[in-house]
């Protein structure tokens, strides 16, 4: 990758940053983004500064195990770094993650309901169900091996007590993703204020996911998979 690549990139990466705290997604320092080059190194945003102040230049170029090779005098990675680097190790078709707040999809994290309803065609095609993952102590390993057993299957995520983490092949596609998650979790909240979502049939639900080909959506599906009891 020549450096106009690189440029690019990071300003892509500044620019998803800025768009997740002015949706409300990230407050203060919250939230991580990371992009997966092709030496096998990582861009990744910096701990300890707001998304909304992010600049090209305060990026983080980073190895396999979470070391700095490029980037600004004490500048180091989000200490949830470990669970970005075990979403590239899980899946080889990871090219960028976004972990952030986003409100609605939190509110459903913090009370530990999995987003399983097959009640709207767009969702349906491009998440299918999203499971709410084990609790796990930030900035331990305990995030990343309590995420790893679902990324087999799923592309978005609710961290129990603590948020959102999506994937993609590139950094727009995580991007959408995390997009798609919140306005389900909002038109999921909505339904329920209004007595509760009409499901998709089971033989619809089948067909709406063998069309994700011809529709370009790429990426893994659980296929209809329920979690809350």
């Amino acid at each position: 990758m020549i450096d106009s690549q690189y440029k690019e990139l990071k300003e892509q990466m500044c620019e998803i940053c800025h768009k997740m705290w002015q949706l409300g997604w990230v407050a203060a320092n919250d939230g991580n983004v990371s992009v997966k080059l092709e030496d096998g190194s990582f861009f990744v945003t910096p701990t300890g500064i707001s998304k909304s102040f992010i600049t090209p230049e305060k990026l983080l170029r980073i190895d396999e195990n979470g070391n700095v090779l490029e980037g600004l005098d004490g500048s180091r990675p989000s200490s949830e770094i470990k669970m970005h680097l075990r979403c590239y190790k899980e899946r080889e078709d990871v090219g960028a993650v976004l972990h952030a707040h986003p409100p609605v999809a939190t509110g459903y994290a913090v009370a530990g309901k999995s987003l399983d309803e097959y009640s709207m065609i767009e969702t349906v095609i491009a998440l299918g169900s999203v499971p709410v993952t084990p609790y796990g102590t930030p900035s331990t390993y305990e995030v990343p091996d309590a995420i790893a057993p679902y990324l087999e299957h799923h592309d978005a995520v609710l961290l129990q007590n603590h948020g959102a983490l999506v994937v993609g092949a590139d950094l727009l596609t995580a991007y959408y993703r995390m997009e798609t998650l919140e306005l389900f979790a909002k038109i999921s909240l909505n339904a329920h204020l209004l007595g509760g979502a009409k499901e998709i049939s089971e033989e619809n639900i089948d067909r709406l996911i063998s069309m994700r080909e011809s529709y370009g959506v790429t990426g893994r599906h659980p296929g209809y998979k329920k979690y809350n009891k």
